[in-house]
């Protein structure tokens, strides 16, 4: 993350088009010019992944607020040698990385297979069965693969947005009786937290206006989508890793208006 705040290292790879700036249109625009940049993209950087078994590989484009960027870049000039602990903590504090997976071929397709998918470190990474997220993301890379889509992988959307020692908290307020849109309320904070403008403008750099098909249950993500500029041609099912340690918190997404089957 130290490259971000080394100016020459930026400037090459803005030079070589590897570091590239978006307005809130998905237009890119100059660093330091006129228009204000929204976004900051970074890639693409080849990714050799294991999707089912089986090598594969994407593009990785991680991209992060300029807000954000820009306080790192302040605090760079004020602590030079990056060694000060606060330095460090404004990094790993501020910096909420998104990131773009595109398979061969995402950029030419009419109507891309996208999965918008929310960071959820218990079941992406702990395979946590207290929620479908792991099998979810699982299956949506297989499609998306045989498709050459795009996963969207959202890092600073976890637990709908509240953050993970507040998700932890919920997890014991689940296990009280609460479901988990109870929990979030019982804390003071919403049900659902999330923004997925970022994506919007990212999508509407790479697809030039073009719909995608969204792979999700989730008819919150295709409004917002469509709120920021990005069109939805058809919402696709996700239906993976329902079992009994979380058939109740998949039914309460079901009563919330996720496009579900009767479960």
């Amino acid at each position: 993350m130290f490259s971000y705040v080394d100016r020459n290292i930026q400037e090459r790879f803005e030079d070589d088009r590897r570091l590239f700036h978006l307005d809130k249109q998905g237009n890119t625009v100059k660093n330091g010019g006129e228009e204000v940049p929204i976004l900051s993209i970074l890639g693409p950087i080849p990714l050799p992944i294991v999707i089912g078994g089986k090598e594969s590989r994407v593009d990785w484009y991680p991209f992060v607020r300029r807000v954000q960027l820009k306080q790192v870049l302040q605090a760079a000039e004020e602590v030079p040698d990056g060694g000060e602990e606060a330095f460090r903590d404004l990094l790993q504090t501020n910096m909420s990385v998104n990131s773009l997976l595109a398979f061969p071929g995402f950029q030419e397709q009419q109507q891309p297979l996208i999965r918008l998918h929310s960071c959820c470190l218990t079941g992406d990474v702990f395979n946590s069965m207290r929620c479908e997220c792991g099998p979810q993301l699982d299956a949506a890379f297989e499609r998306i693969r045989d498709e050459r889509g795009a996963v969207i992988y959202m890092s600073s959307h976890e637990g709908r947005g509240i953050g993970l020692w507040a998700k932890a908290i919920t997890y014991l307020l689940q296990d009280d009786g609460l479901d988990t849109y109870q929990a979030n309320v019982s804390l003071g904070l919403p049900e659902d937290s999330r923004d997925f403008s970022d994506a919007a403008i990212v999508l509407r750099y790479f697809l030039k206006g073009r719909p995608i098909r969204l792979l999700s249950n989730n008819p919150l993500k295709q409004k917002q989508l469509e709120q920021y500029g990005q069109k939805v041609a058809e919402l696709v099912t996700l239906v993976a890793g329902v079992g009994k340690h979380n058939l109740r918190y998949v039914r309460s997404k079901r009563n919330k208006g996720h496009k579900l089957p009767p479960l």
